[in-house]
């Protein structure tokens, strides 16, 4: 079941108050709302429903066919459902750990983190391309959880990390900040600040992060966005920019390696010098 359809009335009310809190109790450390980017993000929103009706297909499909393989079989009971929850959030941390080491992906969840704000439209600005859960949660169908419970866990997940996108609340106390994932961990994740690259993948629990050593506690000023940021508003920009990039690198590409490093190895990725151009690099790096 997926829930999150049944939670956009919450959502709408959500956002509604919170900017209104900003409204009427604005604080100027916050970047708050613009009419323009949270447009966007609520245009990402609903085209991901629609791409998901698709995606969701594909994925019962998988989930469906690799839990009839496995010999397991895990009951509905409330521990079985609180099981496929951790187990969910387990392989989402490393769903969302590859969305950011595997350029391919990171065209998909760049998306997310396309907007220079941080507040709880930017939760609903999310990719029209993300097939990639169909391959990460299909271990957990393989452990013995039916497709209905995968499903329903992974809506859980999304509906938590909703909430987390936000400004307005600082920190909780050490142990919720020491176990789960919260607005403080998040808005780490969602910085272009040099320590935060790459940290905090937790959806639920950050006790993963702590355990994978990809922690990062919220410190300096984050600033929010990509380290090179797209300047544009449309839709179909935000969507396919990244995969535009990607053709752009794999057709001016000299060999079959880099272009495969373009593709899968990290979204900074790039080959290194070879002999005769290493001294012109080193020219202008210096430069």
């Amino acid at each position: 079941m997926d829930l999150t359809t049944y939670a956009i009335p919450a959502f709408v009310l959500l956002l509604a108050v919170e900017i209104l809190a900003y409204r009427f109790a604005p604080d100027d450390e916050q970047r708050g709302y613009t009419a323009k980017d949270t447009a966007t993000s609520l245009s990402m929103g609903l085209g991901s429903i629609a791409a998901n009706l698709g995606w969701g297909v594909l994925a019962a499909l998988a989930w469906v066919g690799g839990y009839h393989l496995t010999p397991l079989d895990v009951p509905g009971t409330w521990w079985g459902w609180a099981l496929a929850v951790l187990a969910v959030d387990f392989f989402y941390y490393w769903e969302h750990r590859a969305m950011h080491e595997i350029r391919l992906l990171w065209a998909s969840h760049v998306v997310h983190h396309s907007s220079r704000h941080y507040n709880l439209s930017t939760a609903l600005r999310q990719s029209w391309t993300g097939a990639h859960h169909l391959v990460f949660m299909l271990p957990v169908a393989l452990l013995g959880f039916s497709p209905a419970m995968v499903f329903t866990a992974y809506s859980v997940n999304l509906l938590y990390q909703f909430w987390i996108h936000t400004e307005r609340i600082h920190t909780l106390g050490k142990p919720i900040e020491y176990v789960f994932n919260t607005p403080s961990h998040h808005r780490v994740h969602h910085g272009s600040n040099r320590q935060y690259l790459d940290r905090n993948y937790g959806g639920i629990l950050i006790v993963w992060d702590r355990l994978f050593r990809s922690f990062e506690p919220e410190g300096e000023r984050v600033d929010y966005g990509l380290t090179k940021n797209i300047a544009t508003y449309n839709p179909l920009r935000v969507a396919f920019h990244e995969y535009r990039a990607i053709g752009h690198d794999v057709r001016h590409a000299t060999g079959w390696r880099e272009r495969f490093g373009r593709v899968f190895r990290g979204p900074g990725w790039s080959p290194a010098p070879t002999t005769a151009t290493a001294p012109a690099a080193t020219a202008e790096a210096a430069a």
